[in-house]
């Protein structure tokens, strides 16, 4: 599908601009709280983390919060990230629209967050806070080789290798890291877990992540708001109110 040959992301799609403004802009206020130690904000922060003690415990919002946050000392790690997600996202945001991308992007993202939660909890590390898109941006990495495997992608910047070989030697490196690397910093169980999930949803395609739920809100708001309009027209027509509208 589409050229063979591997050019930046062009034009940033409006889903990624999103996700890029939000993730930086947060990334500054990560950034200015831990250096002038604002005592609230890091406490807000280390909320929206990955716990998984946490999660257990009810903080449901954590696998979702945490694709927002970055190492506030780690600069390279939100480069890698962003730069990623625009150079493999955009073709995909293009090619399936917005809305299921953004779809796409959220379900690697939280199925990769509760694979983080089972292992480090499987390990005893379950008061570690893990933060980062990385698996999120794992799951479009093995979108962008399954549906561009042809396209050529520089590895190393010098190497030029298929799309569909670059994302499995991601995958290996990721698998073997996993496997080899305990006491590591870097969650690559959530990478895998990005992937994983990732191919869950392309192979079997589940139609309930593609409702348009910013239009099926706007729907129940509407219904909503009939029916109270129908209970205060009953109780006005009990009252004998009437006589039409006054100016």
């Amino acid at each position: 599908m589409g050229p063979v040959s591997y050019g930046f992301g062009g034009i940033v799609p409006p889903g990624i601009k999103w996700l890029l403004i939000v993730n930086s802009i947060l990334f500054v206020v990560y950034f200015l709280s831990q250096a002038l130690e604002i005592g609230p904000l890091v406490l807000l922060f280390r909320v929206l983390s990955l716990i998984p003690d946490w999660v257990v415990r009810g903080a449901l919002w954590q696998p979702l919060t945490y694709l927002f946050l970055h190492s506030p000392f780690g600069f390279f790690h939100i480069l890698f990230n962003m730069l990623t997600l625009w150079m493999f996202g955009s073709d995909l945001e293009r090619h399936w629209g917005t809305r299921r991308f953004l779809n796409f992007y959220f379900f690697c993202g939280v199925g990769a967050g509760l694979c983080d939660v089972v292992a480090r909890l499987l390990l005893g590390d379950g008061h570690i806070p893990t933060i980062g898109a990385s698996g999120a941006i794992y799951g479009v990495l093995l979108a962008f080789g399954l549906l561009y495997p042809h396209r050529t992608v520089y590895f190393g910047l010098i190497f030029p290798i298929p799309a569909r070989v670059f994302v499995a030697i991601l995958g290996a490196i990721a698998f073997l890291s996993a496997i080899g690397g305990p006491g590591s910093n870097v969650a690559h169980v959530a990478h895998l877990g990005g992937m994983a999930f990732g191919y869950f949803y392309l192979k079997y395609k589940p139609e309930f992540l593609d409702i348009d739920w910013m239009a099926s809100y706007r729907r129940w708001r509407l219904r909503r708001a009939q029916r109270k309009f129908k209970v205060y027209m009953r109780k006005r027509d009990r009252s004998g109110g009437g006589g039409g509208w006054v100016n």
